[in-house]
């Protein structure tokens, strides 16, 4: 399996650190973000990663390069023309590795800190399958909705009341539908990349990862299933959390 680390973001929920930085490279703990990310792939067993970059981009290139890449083989997808959000991120970065053996990608994002054991989640991945999402029942403002059958059916938000598709019969009302929260981790099978293309000839090349597996569902009956991992999870999200985040990390 390979991996992808979301490294692209602006991190302005961060700021006045990310004025000056990446939010890849915000320091938790005595690890940047983006260093706890590697190690916990390159622990698993994961060594083939690419890191997306827009912000600040040279200063993460040169992190890599000042730790030797931590002994794994890194590559960069280089965004710094344009943020492409997480759809569009990915889809540039399975381009990359497009050209190497076909296997599974594993997609995380860099802010994220958790205890979710990326070992159990590749264990949990079914190979004939197009996705699987890791997701919680923590309580959120967002959620991916899922069947009976743990397979992706939309998302909502219960804040708003805005439901995608937006055809669809009333989601949260639904006895036989389970709301979850994203964790921000999934892992893809190789046959995503085509879809990508066909999406984004439709959107365009910047598009959320989200709205990407909701077309997936609706217009292409595909299955993306939930893998359920109720474990403690921060989003390292905003200035006021990193102290929080700073204990957190500390039991990792």
């Amino acid at each position: 399996m390979k991996a992808l680390v979301f490294a692209a973001g602006l991190g302005t929920r961060l700021r006045p650190l990310t004025d000056n930085m990446p939010k890849a490279l915000v320091p938790i703990a005595g690890k940047t973000l983006l260093e706890w990310q590697i190690r916990k792939l390159k622990d698993a067993g994961i060594n083939d990663i690419i890191v997306n970059v827009h912000h600040f981009p040279d200063m993460i290139i040169d992190f890599l390069h000042a730790h030797n890449n931590f002994g794994c083989n890194i590559m960069v997808s280089d965004e710094r023309d344009m943020l492409l959000d997480t759809g569009g991120g990915l889809l540039k970065a399975l381009r990359t590795f497009a050209n190497e053996a076909d296997e599974p990608v594993m997609a995380l994002n860099v802010d994220i800190l958790s205890t979710i054991r990326i070992e159990e989640v590749m264990a949990a991945y079914n190979p004939q399958s197009l996705g699987l999402l890791v997701v919680s029942e923590r309580k959120t403002q967002r959620y991916l909705c899922f069947d009976d059958d743990n397979r992706l059916v939309g998302w909502t938000n219960v804040a708003t009341g805005e439901m995608k598709p937006a055809n669809s019969t009333s989601i949260r009302h639904n006895s036989s539908i389970h709301l979850l929260a994203f964790s921000g981790m999934q892992v893809l099978s190789a046959d995503v990349l085509p879809l990508l293309e066909n999406f984004a000839v439709e959107r365009g090349a910047k598009f959320s990862v989200i709205d990407f597996y909701l077309w997936l569902v609706e217009k292409q009956s595909a299955s993306l299933y939930a893998c359920t991992m109720n474990v403690p999870l921060m989003d390292v999200g905003k200035i006021n959390h990193l102290s929080e985040a700073e204990d957190f990390a500390r039991t990792l």
